[in-house]
């Protein structure tokens, strides 16, 4: 049997954090996905993000059309006992590149 090899070397954490204030009587609450890492653990979270990004994924095979390349990060295996289960992957579909449909591009007349 073949050992299991993280995608993960170092140290990452990854929680979501709730947070609230109330200013001039308002609440105001909100949510806040944390990742902090060691160099190493940073490091190696950036290539799987790199190997996402550079993938053609009309060339994997046994992904069917239609589907998202994506990896599974969790608790006490690629990342640190304390992080969130976490599913890291590309937002357009094989073949024909449509995104999922509860997806919301930013607004870029913000900017």
């Amino acid at each position: 049997m073949k050992k299991y090899k993280s995608a993960i070397d170092g140290h990452l954490d990854i929680f979501v954090a709730d947070y609230e204030e109330t200013e001039d009587g308002e609440m105001a609450k909100w949510r806040e996905l944390l990742i902090h890492g060691d160099p190493e653990g940073l490091r190696s979270f950036a290539k799987v993000l790199l190997k996402l990004a550079d993938l053609n994924q009309d060339d994997v095979a046994d992904l069917p059309v239609g589907a998202r390349e994506h990896y599974h990060l969790r608790p006490n295996w690629e990342l640190s006992k304390s992080s969130e289960r976490v599913i890291v992957g590309r937002i357009d579909a094989k073949e024909s590149g449509r995104f999922y449909d509860r997806y919301i591009p930013k607004d870029i007349r913000k900017k």
